[in-house]
């Protein structure tokens, strides 16, 4: 599918080492390389040598195993950004100037806001460029990989003043857990719901993450290019299309996510989407019907969305790729993971 790129937007924040927000890594510390694995494991298959597989604390694996189960059958291209990395990657990036993003509690933690996504915003063009040519990618699928970024992208509608929902990587959302969290922020930061209306970069700034401000400025700079957009995930993506609307978008944008999002109550994701002119499209993989421990994980509402996944996912019922194609690779993917990975510790390695 020589016609579509996916970017996967890559970073880090302190906000994902608050207890009990986010599963997307077993412990903190793993957390922060889950990003630079996820983005190993969508390009080449597998994490490099020294990169942990990233597991939720259940043992659920990254969606980036179903991102590259996927591709493996559709064959798309694939582009990293390294929005704030806090481990170097092998996978090919390229960078937009960010640095890791702090705690939300911060009066600010992402001082930088503005240079990461005027970077991006001019990257963007570059990305096109590169896939001009016979074949040149007239679709640009965005994504996240960010710990905590359900959290930061909460911070940032709040600040917005937009609908303050987001899902999570944990099968129970700790919303409650997450809006107390993001209160804090507010209060450090000076601000009051809805304050940063109109202002999306202070918005991010105060309340964000890198990531947030890169893929912002990704959609902005490929549509001025003239590409179409999808935004490839759940709310933090909704949260990157609302930066895009108070920064003068204002045409419909397309969300495709998974129907692990779209089904989660807690998340309202069609409100949302309706509150930003978002046309959604809800891909379901029908892992319920596996008895894979991996897929048994995501139908109990685990990880749900990530790395691309229902953007991934949209693009193989576009290819009519069948749901048991994928749910077969994606077992093959996380075996062969998870079989490496013991071998590994086997021998003293980390995988």
């Amino acid at each position: 599918m020589s016609d579509v790129t996916l970017v996967v937007v890559a970073g880090t924040t302190e906000t994902a080492a608050i207890d009990g927000i986010s599963a997307a890594g077993a412990d903190p510390e793993l957390r922060t390389h889950t990003p630079s694995a996820d983005l190993e494991i969508v390009a080449d298959g597998r994490p490099a040598p020294d990169s942990p597989v990233p597991v939720s604390p259940s043992g659920c694996p990254t969606p980036a195993v179903i991102t590259r189960a996927v591709r493996e059958r559709v064959g798309f291209d694939v582009v990293g950004v390294d929005a704030g990395l806090a481990v170097p990657t092998d996978a090919p990036v390229r960078g937009v100037g960010a640095s890791p993003g702090g705690d939300v509690r911060d009066p600010e933690p992402v001082p930088d806001a503005a240079a990461v996504f005027e970077n991006a915003r001019e990257t963007a063009p570059e990305i096109v460029a590169d896939e001009d040519g016979p074949g040149a990618s007239d679709e640009l699928l965005v994504a996240e990989t960010i710990p905590g970024g359900t959290t930061t992208a909460l911070g940032v509608l709040t600040a917005l003043g937009e609908r303050p929902v987001v899902s999570s990587s944990l099968a129970a959302n700790p919303l409650e857990r997450k809006r107390a969290v993001v209160e804090e922020g507010l209060a450090a930061s000076g601000l009051a719901p809805g304050d940063a209306a109109g202002d999306p970069l202070d918005a991010v700034r105060l309340m964000g993450d890198p990531v947030l401000a890169a893929a912002a400025g990704l959609v902005v700079g490929a549509l001025d290019a003239g590409r179409d957009v999808t935004l490839a995930g759940g709310t933090q993506l909704a949260a990157v299309a609302a930066l895009a609307r108070h920064a003068g978008v204002d045409r419909r944008l397309p969300l495709a996510t998974t129907a692990f999002v779209a089904d989660d109550p807690t998340a309202d994701v069609a409100e949302l989407a309706g509150d930003l002119d978002l046309s959604v499209t809800a891909t379901d993989p029908e892992f319920g019907s596996s008895d894979h421990p991996a897929m048994a994980a995501y139908a109990r509402g685990e990880a749900k969305e990530g790395v691309g996944m229902g953007g991934a996912l949209a693009l193989a019922d576009r290819a009519d790729v069948s749901t048991a194609a994928v749910r077969d690779r994606v077992a093959a993917i996380t075996d062969r993971l998870l079989a490496e990975r013991e071998a590994a510790d086997a021998v003293g390695g980390t995988r």
